[in-house]
Order: C-alpha cells, then sequence, then structure tokens
C-alpha cells in the first residue's frame, strides 16, 4: 500500500472516521496553544476531531483539509467553522494570518520541506507550529494484541522543523478514552490499513477484533472499554523580529 493511497483513503470511511477517533486530552493543548493566540489554522482538519476543541476554546479556527469527503463531514457536524480545500503543502490562506497552526494525526503524510515554509508563510512573526498524535498504549497487552489484529502497530512519529523554526520541544500525555464495542469497531474500520481492504477481509478482522473483546481477560464481560493512548506533541516556534 502506497502512502498516497493511505492518505486520501480516508474520505470514503468519514463517517466512520468521525464516529471512532478519539478527541485530544486538554493538557496537550494546553502545552500546544501559544498564550494570546486568536487565529489558529487546523492543518489536515480531517471530519474537526480537534478543530472543535479549538473552537470551544472561544478562538477563531479555520479548518484546511485536502480530502473532499473528510471536509464534507467536518462542515456537517462544525457547520459555523470556516472549512477550506487546500493541503500541508497549498494552504490557502495570507501571509502572516494566524498565530498558531495545530495538526493532528496527519503530519505523517506531508512532505516537510513544502510544509514547513509554508505553515512559516501563514504565521505572525511568534506564531507556533505544533503537531500532536494520539497513539494506542500497547504497552497494554490486549492493546497490542489489536495493533497486531489490525497489521497497524503504532510508531513514535518524528518531528523536525528546521528553518526558519526555532528549537522543536516535545511532550507525552497519557490518558484514557472510554469507548464502547462499537466506538472501537469503528477506530478500527478508520483505519487506513482496513479502509483498502476488500469488504470479505474487513469483516474478517472485525470479527477478530470483536472475538478479542470476548476473550481477553481484560476485556471480556465488559461494556465498555478504557483505551489507554500516549499523545505525542511537538512544537517550535517562528523568531520573534
Amino acid at each position: 500500500m502506497s502512502d498516497q493511497a493511505a492518505a486520501s483513503s480516508f474520505g470514503q470511511a468519514a463517517a466512520v472516521y468521525e464516529r471512532g477517533r478519539p478527541p485530544y486530552p486538554a493538557e496537550a493543548l494546553d502545552w500546544l496553544l501559544p498564550a494570546g493566540a486568536g487565529q489558529v489554522v487546523d492543518l489536515g482538519a480531517g471530519t474537526g476531531k480537534l478543530t472543535r476543541q479549538i473552537r470551544d476554546r472561544g478562538l477563531h479556527v479555520t479548518a484546511v483539509e485536502p480530502s473532499d469527503g473528510m471536509r464534507a463531514e467536518l462542515g456537517r457536524v462544525l457547520p459555523d467553522v470556516p472549512a477550506l480545500a487546500g493541503s500541508a503543502e497549498a494552504i490557502p490562506l495570507n501571509d502572516h494570518s494566524a498565530d498558531a497552526v495545530l495538526c493532528a494525526q496527519a503530519w505523517h503524510w506531508v512532505d516537510p520541506e513544502r510544509a514547513v515554509p509554508e505553515a512559516a508563510r501563514i504565521l505572525r512573526p511568534g506564531g507556533r507550529l505544533g503537531l500532536i498524535w494520539n497513539l494506542r498504549d500497547e504497552r497494554e497487552d490486549w492493546v497490542r494484541r489489536l495493533g497486531e489484529l489490525i497489521h497497524s502497530p503504532e510508531q513514535h512519529r518524528r518531528a523536525e522543523f528546521g528553518s526558519p523554526f526555532g528549537p522543536v520541544e516535545t511532550r507525552d500525555f497519557t490518558w484514557t478514552h472510554e469507548i464502547t464495542l462499537d466506538r472501537l469497531l469503528d477506530l478500527v474500520a478508520s483505519r487506513s490499513y482496513i479502509i483498502l481492504l476488500s469488504e470479505h477481509e474487513r469483516a474478517a478482522v472485525l470479527d477478530a477484533v470483536r472475538e478479542l473483546t470476548a476473550t481477553h481477560p481484560a476485556l471480556a464481560g465488559r461494556d465498555t472499554f478504557a483505551m489507554p493512548y500516549v499523545t505525542e506533541c511537538a512544537r517550535a516556534d517562528l523568531p520573534q523580529r
């Protein structure tokens, strides 16, 4: 499966993505957002999982998303938020028009050599580029086995910005998200690897996940499951002028 095929797969499963993907811990947003930020861009916004959390803080947020399907779902759930067609490599906003650019679950799909100067272009002096990923915490046995079933073990995400940004700071946040079986299945079905399977193959994987929840000692007999996450964050600021 090519990176391009994987990256472009999400639009066809936008509603599943919206149902299944978790939010982000408030402490992570506290750390990522610069003090006094008023104009924030959610880059690669998907269905708006991060967008709504920024909006709910009373900030003005503009979503930028390349997938028509994901952008349509974002418009359905957040009709009051501007949602623009664009990418990290071609952001449809004016120079020096934002205080912060955040990118959730998407930076590993972009070309940093083009995306870094584009983010710098739209940021004001002293503006911030921040990245965030929710990664399942596979130190938990059932979570590790889930990753094996869906052929998608979690990987540490690297964040290297370079000029014109200053030094990159990183921080991890550990937390849990309580989900039902249906939401767990939606989470699995929203992975790019699963989206691109045939209908028969996808059904087999989802059946295996159901079997895991019915038989694993940490899950059997439960109506909800505490999914542990490590949320990895990185941030870097432009110099003040």
